[in-house]
């Protein structure tokens, strides 16, 4: 396939996200901030669904990025907007790409909690919850949130607004529907966030689906192992 790619990332994050796969596909790849992420000005509410993330992100890719046929990639809350792009856009879609994402991701209460009064320290959770022996001053999973105005909320408090919406997020029982579209499913082997049998499940319910674990990775593989998650990308592209 030679559709574009358009990443789609992760809670707290931004389009930083994915710089090692932008650069690898080049021209071809596109990676958005959600709003109120990175340069995004916000223009949702409060609380807000993964739907309304899909929609937002949906408005991107037609009316910014004039693309046709795009292939959807997400990680984590953007592999559940990927999903939900998939069940609603499907039609206009080249496929999906899946990195450690699950059909139903519900968020420790205490993180959740901790997002909301203490964003800063549910940051650093985040950042910690890759692999325990990964060296923190060499790995950053996450893009710093600052505490910047972005239309009357700061950016640092947006983390919880992207937990609650994975929170309440659940495709469990629509996942069916998305048989027939080329999706790849990708997770890194130590994945504690959403681990491997979550990736299993949207591989054993989506028909055609072609599932892949990265050994030595967790959470972020994107940003951990870049290589092979880039490899393993190239091939399935090249396959379909």
């Amino acid at each position: 396939m030679d559709y574009p790619l358009v990443f789609v990332h992760g809670a707290g994050d931004s389009a930083r996200a994915w710089t090692q796969q932008v650069g690898h596909f080049g021209s071809r790849a596109y990676a958005l901030d959600l709003p109120g992420h990175g340069a995004r000005p916000d223009n949702l509410p409060e609380q807000v669904s993964v739907t309304d993330y899909a929609q937002a992100a949906w408005r991107i890719v037609l009316d910014e990025l004039h693309l046709e046929r795009p292939i959807i990639v997400g990680h984590s809350l953007g592999g559940l907007i990927a999903l939900q792009m998939g069940l609603d856009f499907g039609a206009h879609l080249g496929g999906l790409i899946l990195i450690g994402t699950g059909a139903r991701m519900r968020v420790a209460p205490a993180l959740l909690e901790s997002a909301r009064t203490n964003p800063q320290q549910a940051q650093q959770t985040l950042r910690q919850a890759p692999r325990a022996e990964l060296e923190q001053e060499a790995f950053s999973p996450l893009s710093p949130l600052s505490p910047q105005e972005q239309g009357g909320r700061t950016q640092l408090a947006l983390l919880y607004r992207d937990l609650l919406a994975c929170n309440g997020f659940d495709v469990m029982a629509r996942l069916e529907q998305l048989s027939g579209l080329p999706v790849l499913i990708l997770c890194g082997a130590e994945e504690r966030s959403a681990p491997v049998k979550y990736s299993v499940y949207l591989h054993e319910h989506i028909g055609g689906s072609t599932l892949q674990v990265i050994p030595g990775a967790g959470h972020y593989v994107q940003r951990e192992k870049p290589e092979e998650v880039n490899q393993a990308i190239g091939a399935w592209l090249a396959r379909n």
